[in-house]
């Protein structure tokens, strides 16, 4: 018995001849495949070759089907669109267990990260695929289900939007910095500290002066400051000691609970506005691309929930820290 290697022709042959024999045309089938014409005649006449059988009728400038060749070509188009069918069904399948998210650097670094090994074992059949950028990325425009956006919702029309946390910032320094700098009870008392400025590139996020002024206070200019474009860094920058700087809950938490940073200042600015899951309006979410959303406004209820516990907690011991501000 023929093996099917030896049996069957090539399969880019078989390309070639579904082409040339749609176009009924050499040249039409050559600009298609992206070859030459005379590539295409090879082709063709090597699978007459092979199967003993004129597949073409060549006449001045055209060529028709034979008889035998109409039947070849019927039976290699049903092929080629079951097996092209095949192909595309798989890729679909492996592009619904990829789900991207689009989110800032201190976000993907600060929040996201520290949660992927959960995140693998509640959800093992999804590849998460995380997206930065130093602006929000249009969702609608590009082939994103899901983003992580700070601000008000109302601004977003063409988006669902469905709250993460709340922003909530509180002045933070190492226990290092505190022992050897004291402790800045009040905000006044943050003056006389090197302050460390987040100077966001694009989005819009709360500075020193917004903090200080919320604390009913003036922020006075420093020669001391430490301006830095890259959140990831400023909190490198306090846990080296550098000085003090704004921290949003939300993405220092692990943090805080660690002991490695601690809050200062005796004040918290809860802004009124917040971080939201976000997702457009204009298509429907997948399968997969749901379960992640799902999945990040779970793990943000219960961050929420467990800042609540340690506020109770504070309260019933006699003095609410600074870091959970009273309700």
């Amino acid at each position: 018995m023929e093996t099917f290697r030896r049996l069957l022709p090539s399969a880019s042959s078989l390309v070639v001849f579904e082409a040339a024999g749609r176009h009924q045309n050499f040249t039409r089938a050559a600009q298609e495949l992206g070859m030459t014409q005379a590539a295409v005649s090879y082709a063709v006449r090597g699978l007459e070759d092979q199967l003993g059988v004129p597949l073409f009728h060549r006449v001045h400038r055209a060529v028709h089907l034979t008889e035998a060749g109409e039947k070849f070509h019927a039976d290699v188009t049903l092929g080629l669109s079951r097996i092209q069918k095949s192909a595309e069904d798989i890729r679909a399948k492996k592009r619904e267990t990829n789900v991207t998210l689009a989110a800032s650097t201190a976000f993907a670094s600060m929040w996201m990260l520290p949660r992927l090994t959960q995140l693998r074992a509640d959800l093992p059949e999804i590849d998460l695929r995380i997206q930065t950028s130093v602006r929000d990325i249009d969702l609608e425009e590009e082939p994103i289900p899901l983003g992580v956006r700070g601000g008000d919702p109302a601004g977003w029309p063409r988006y669902h939007a469905a709250l993460l946390a709340p922003e909530v910032i509180v002045p933070v320094a190492t226990p290092a910095f505190v022992e050897a700098n004291g402790t800045p009870a009040s905000p006044a008392d943050l003056v006389r500290h090197r302050l460390i400025h987040l100077e966001e590139p694009v989005r819009q996020a709360c500075d020193w002066p917004e903090w200080f002024a919320s604390a009913g206070i003036s922020y006075p200019p420093q020669s001391r400051r430490l301006a830095i474009n890259d959140y990831v860094l400023v909190v490198q920058a306090v846990l080296a000691g550098e000085g003090v700087a704004l921290g949003w809950q939300h993405l220092i938490e692990r943090q805080m609970r660690s002991g490695a940073l601690v809050p200062v200042g005796g004040h918290v600015l809860e802004t009124g506005l917040a971080f939201y899951v976000v997702w457009p309006r204009s298509r429907e979410l997948n399968h997969q691309a749901r379960r992640v959303r799902d999945w990040l406004l779970e793990e943000g209820r219960k961050e929420r929930e467990d800042s609540a516990e340690a506020l109770q907690t504070a309260m019933a011991a006699g003095s609410a820290s600074p870091y959970f501000p009273a309700r």
